[in-house]
């Protein structure tokens, strides 16, 4: 029983793993699996690599010899000789370059295909920075919809509540039947006094005229108060809608740039722009995995810049050995055959015997000057990568302190934003509560709900910074998730 319990178990783990794994292939929601597809697909790394594996094939173009040369003559009349008759000549000569021509002309070609491969490695580099960067812009968009929306939905609350105030208002405030009952029992007070005694009625009644018209007046004013009450609650409403319709604008803002993003997302991954990506629900800071003092040196130790233009100056250095040993003589050894036919009129003991004649050819290199602007311009290129190292160095350095900063400052806002949201959150609670207990205060819930949402669009600002922060330092160092 416990066995097939057991193998019940092991079947459902089994399915269960296949289908996660199967699930994973169909739809890559990791930066890293889009990262590994835009590696393989990206026609600009491919377009690199192909130009990589083509300078390879230059390495075995300079290290051959020259083809041998093969000369063949043939007499449409034989040449009449001494012993014979000459019927063709047939030569061949190979010629051999100075010692180190060949070794330093591979090594050149060696060079500049490892200079080819650092350009394909930068290549990469660069397209794993800005899939991050664009990956991590996405995620912005998208977490500001997913905040713009949540505020949507507490203005609507606040719209219901207020609402229901601004209904509950004239009821309570503007009630003509009590200020129209306090008139008359004002009249019958007056005339009781009056009946009383005329000596009282005469001595009182300017008295009870202003008693009166302070009632009517107080009425009046109350009557007021209430309508404006009406309309201010009116006017509130007006306001939430008016807020609500500025961030649903703004959503619609957001969702077009989304799909503009999408699209170079797309791009970087040589699919069709309308592809849909999957991206997470929220977003997290990255982690560096180095210290920020290891990043200056392994950026001018592994940059494949820096390495692309070494490798550049080391090729200089062997096409300047090159082009020296080219400046000596070059020796050819070949052979020369003569074909012959015995001649019935000769007696010679060479007669229609073939003659053999070895042969060394060499060439002269008197012509200087052609050799020495081929040495100087070997110099000058490699002083100019000299200066190209030194200023992509500076370059690099410059980034680097710039993108501390970047890494600095954003972390410096993102815990400034969470202390702050914290705050606030806790203030529109408290405003809600009065709100909802006094009426008042809708100003200020308005105010606040403002502020929160100013506050969570510049915590995911400053988070979305920090991560580029760290996508930038990882390229300055050349590190990659895909390598």
């Amino acid at each position: 029983m416990r066995t097939r319990i057991y193998k019940q178990l092991l079947m459902m783990l089994v399915a269960i793993c296949s289908y996660t794994v199967a699930h994973s292939q169909q739809q890559p929601d990791s930066l890293s699996a889009y990262l590994e597809i835009a590696t393989k697909n990206n026609p600009v790394v491919k377009q690199r690599f192909i130009e990589y594996k083509a300078a390879l094939q230059k390495v075995p173009q300079v290290g051959s010899f020259a083809d041998p040369e093969l000369n063949i003559g043939v007499f449409l009349s034989p040449m009449e000789l001494v012993a014979g008759s000459q019927i063709a000549d047939i030569r061949f000569m190979q010629m051999f370059p100075w010692f180190g021509v060949l070794k330093n002309a591979k090594d050149e070609m060696s060079l500049m295909a490892k200079a080819k491969y650092e350009s394909f490695r930068d290549a990469k580099l660069q397209l794993c920075y800005d899939m991050e960067r664009t990956w991590y812009e996405m995620n912005k968009i998208a977490q500001d919809v997913t905040i713009s929306e949540k505020n949507i939905e507490i203005l609507h609350s606040v719209e219901r509540l207020s609402l229901v105030k601004f209904k509950a208002s004239p009821t309570s405030s503007n009630n003509p039947s009590s200020s129209s009952a306090s008139i008359p029992n004002a009249g019958t007070q007056n005339s009781s006094s009056t009946s009383s005694g005329m000596q009282r009625m005469s001595g009182n009644s300017g008295a009870t005229a202003n008693t009166l018209s302070n009632q009517t007046s107080s009425s009046m004013q109350s009557n007021v108060m209430g309508s404006s009450s009406g309309g201010t609650g009116l006017a509130d409403l007006y306001r939430i809608q008016i807020e609500i319709a500025d961030i649903e604008n703004n959503v619609s803002l957001l969702e077009n740039k989304k799909s503009t993003v999408a699209a170079r997302f797309n791009s970087y991954l040589n699919r069709p722009l309308t592809t849909s990506v999957t991206l997470p629900h929220i977003m997290k800071a990255d982690s560096l995995g180095f210290s920020l003092s290891s990043v200056s040196d392994s950026m001018l130790n592994h940059n494949p810049m820096l390495g692309m233009l070494q490798f550049e100056q080391q090729s200089l250095e062997a096409k300047r050995r090159m082009v020296t040993s080219m400046g000596y003589p070059m020796v050819g050894v070949g052979v020369n055959y003569s074909l012959n036919k015995k001649s019935e009129m000769s007696t010679s003991p060479m007669n229609g015997k073939d003659m053999v004649m070895p042969m060394v050819t060499v060439t002269l290199p008197i012509y200087r000057k052609k050799y020495r602007a081929m040495q100087n311009e070997a110099d000058l290129l490699k002083s100019a990568t000299e200066q190209g190292y030194k200023e992509t160095s500076n370059l690099l350095q410059t980034e680097y302190y710039e993108a501390l900063q970047l890494y600095q400052d954003a972390q410096r806002r993102t815990n400034l934003y969470n202390k702050q949201i914290l705050l606030v959150n806790k203030s529109l609670e408290i405003t809600i509560k009065s709100f909802s207990a006094s009426g008042s205060g809708l100003t200020d819930i308005l105010r606040i709900q403002q502020q929160l949402l100013d506050y969570q669009l510049k915590q995911i600002e400053a988070l979305t910074d920090y991560n580029m922060a760290i996508a930038w330092l990882k390229r300055l160092m050349a590190h990659t998730q895909i390598q």
